[in-house]
């Protein structure tokens, strides 16, 4: 994707050719372009209900609140792109009749803010910015919660950053009570190209940040509809030597977990749906045999529960309770009600929290649970097929039941017929190393091996 010079060619497009605020919004609208911060919701669409508003101030606001785990998409944009952030502001505000517009990033993306102000200046400088719209910069202090719209309005105004129920929409009434237009950062890159080449040609691409197992990370942008294994294996250069993927995070806290076997899902909106994960705002991190999916699915819930605004029991005291589970399960002291426990109290967050958050903040702990049964279950047995729980050793699937473990066992804790797969007795065991360090398959995993 090109996301601009910085020549402002589209919005002088719209000022040369007269195109009217209306003929904008159509072309979004035709363009399918959907919303690239979390849900999705049609850019367009959201356009066309700010413009029907009646107002004498209206806000359109540029969310780079990026706080998802491992996602750095719109880090990269604002850094390099700054200048088509404002192009694309300038176009919204002259479509759905806005005179202010804001953008509000974090405060751990320095860089961000000093090429986006340096923007700003030269605009107003050359007469873009100023007369019939302006834009600011507020900071965001580092809470998760203030990516969701309502939080950051408040943040914005001053106000602690905790969302409040909906309706109103933020259209409605926003920052100052006044109708307000919130986009993230990658929806409005896309933008200027849009209308400079029109929707016919827009080529309705994603960028993910991929991270963890995989031969390349960083920054991927593939058309949406291209499958999970396609990016992995193909964009990506799949699993590290040795090893093996077993899944894929999709969508940071709010997202899901993806075995390996429904890689062929596509990435789109419905598609991830459908397996319990969603398109997010782009955040992909690849897991291998190495990565346990219970201490996996508790790094998320410690996440979730202590970026949590604290405005809704559901989010502030549930999402406490289910981190408590993982601790037990990780620790070998789970039991089967625990993991009961755990869907329903994911399900009655999802119920019941206030905001999007924390409504989707069990989405990672029960797409695991839904996905990985077996390993929850290991759990409850005292083994990690990891190896990274309990300090412990696990042989897995790549034995080849030569029993030299078990012989090299000094107090008897390896069974197991030979060219079968061995097993470990954890109530035995003494910890000391001696079965992985001479494995010839490296088929033991756990301790400090």
């Amino acid at each position: 994707m090109n996301f601009g010079n910085g020549k402002y060619e589209a919005w002088q497009k719209i000022q040369t050719e007269k195109i009217t605020p209306d003929a904008v919004i159509t072309m979004v609208e035709q363009s399918g372009l959907r919303g690239r911060g979390g849900a999705g919701f049609p850019t367009g669409k959201k356009w066309r209900l700010m413009a029907a508003v009646t107002g004498n101030q209206k806000f359109v606001v540029c969310n780079g609140d990026e706080g998802d785990p491992g996602a750095f998409m719109d880090r990269a944009i604002m850094e390099q792109y700054p200048h088509t952030i404002l192009e694309a502001m300038c176009i919204a505000g002259y479509a759905v009749g806005a005179h202010q517009g804001v953008i509000y990033v974090r405060a751990e993306y320095p860089d961000a803010v000093t090429a986006l102000q340096t923007a700003i200046t030269q605009a107003r400088a050359n007469g873009i910015l100023g007369k019939n719209f302006d834009i600011d910069i507020r900071l965001g202090a580092g809470a998760y919660v203030c990516g969701e719209e309502t939080a950051l309005m408040n943040s914005v105004m001053g106000k602690r950053g905790e969302p409040h129920p909906r309706p109103p929409y933020p259209t409605e009434s926003g920052l100052y009570g006044k109708p307000t237009m919130i986009n993230n950062v990658e929806t409005l890159a896309n933008i200027p190209n849009i209308i400079l080449h029109g929707p016919a040609n827009f080529p309705n691409t994603k960028i993910f940040a991929v991270s963890g197992a995989v031969q390349k990370c960083g920054l991927v942008e593939v058309p949406i509809g291209t499958t999970i294994r396609d990016l992995v294996e193909n964009y990506c250069g799949g699993a590290k030597p040795g090893h093996v993927i077993k899944a894929v995070q999709i969508g940071g806290p709010s997202g899901g977990c993806v075995p390996a076997h429904l890689f062929d899902t596509p990435l789109d909106y419905d598609s991830l749906k459908q397996v319990g994960a969603i398109l997010g705002s782009g955040g992909l991190i690849v897991l291998d045999e190495t990565t346990c999916m219970v201490d996996f699915a508790k790094f998320f819930v410690q996440f979730s529960a202590s970026e949590s605004c604290g405005k809704c029991t559901p989010c502030r005291i549930g999402t406490k309770k289910m981190q408590a589970i993982l601790e037990r399960l990780t620790k070998g002291q789970g039991t089967p009600a625990d993991l009961i426990q755990l869907r329903t109290l994911g399900e009655q967050i999802m119920a019941t929290s206030l905001c999007g958050l924390g409504q989707s903040s069990p989405n990672p702990i029960l797409s695991a649970l839904n996905h990985f049964q077996d390993e929850f279950q290991a759990h409850l047995q005292g083994i990690c097929p990891a190896g990274a729980c309990f300090h412990g050793y696990h042989i897995t699937d790549k034995c080849v039941g030569c029993g030299l473990c078990a012989k090299k066992c000094p107090v008897g804790a390896i069974h197991g017929e030979l060219k079968q797969r061995h097993q470990i007795d954890p109530a035995v065991c003494v910890k000391c190393g001696l079965c992985a360090k001479n494995c010839p398959v490296h088929a033991i995993t756990g301790g400090n091996h």
